[in-house]
């Protein structure tokens, strides 16, 4: 079995600026910048597979990696909705420049050193970001040919790469998604993961990640924590 872990870091790496427009609009550009900076590839997989493009994890998510930024972000959201904050304005989103994201607490039951960081419940999350990539029904065969392009030029392959594919080519099972979160907190890293993948502009992305709180459990207002504490840890990236 591959390292998951790894793979959630290419899925969440480095910001990869001047990737607009949809999967087709940045093969090109996505394959140039492979070649020209594989340093910043670890992104592209995370680029492709979004549906909603020219966004990224504002702040340190490279350095602290993909898992512990997805369970800083649900960390967050769950510790506020239970203090019972009002969730984060748009305008209390971090500058890129002014790090702000953090591991979660050891003791918390987010993070590597919880259940929710074995290697199995690490796919389970890449599932769900690749279900919400998917829930707009606008990746089609061409485009899944175009996405493992990119994926395999940002040093992806082997089973990773197998993996992708298949769940790229597979419908959603997102009653697997739901039973593979026994925890509250995995409950919250797996919505965390899936909205950290799309913008939800189109009824369908909207009503698939409504759809995946309500399976999962998931308080309204607790979703609404994830929903603002994502929202404000993204950043438009320069174009």
């Amino acid at each position: 079995m591959f390292d998951a872990k790894k793979l959630l870091d290419q899925f969440l790496g480095s910001q990869v600026p001047g990737l607009g427009g949809s999967v087709r609009d940045r093969a090109g550009d996505a394959v140039q910048t492979a070649k020209n900076n594989p340093l910043a590839t670890g992104a592209i997989a995370a680029a492709l597979l979004g549906t909603k493009t020219g966004r990224g994890i504002a702040g340190n998510a490279l350095a602290i990696g993909g898992l512990a930024a997805i369970a800083g972000l649900g960390y967050q959201a769950y510790k506020n909705y239970q203090a019972g904050q009002a969730p984060a304005a748009p305008s209390d989103a971090p500058s890129a420049n002014n790090p702000v994201l953090l591991p979660p607490p050891a003791e918390s039951g987010f993070g590597p050193t919880s259940p929710a960081g074995s290697n199995e419940f690490v796919l389970v999350l890449i599932r769900a970001m690749i279900a919400a990539a998917k829930a707009d029904g606008h990746i089609d065969d061409a485009e899944r040919a175009l996405i493992m392009d990119k994926v395999k030029a940002a040093d992806v392959s082997g089973e990773a790469a197998a993996f992708i594919e298949h769940e790229l080519a597979s419908p959603t099972d997102i009653d697997a998604l739901v039973a593979a979160a026994v925890t509250e907190e995995q409950c919250v890293e797996l919505y965390t993961a899936s909205r950290l993948t799309i913008e939800p502009d189109s009824r369908a992305e909207r009503g698939y990640l409504d759809l995946l709180a309500g399976r999962l459990g998931l308080a309204d207002q607790l979703v609404d924590h994830i929903e603002a504490t994502v929202s404000s840890a993204k950043t438009t990236l320069s174009q």
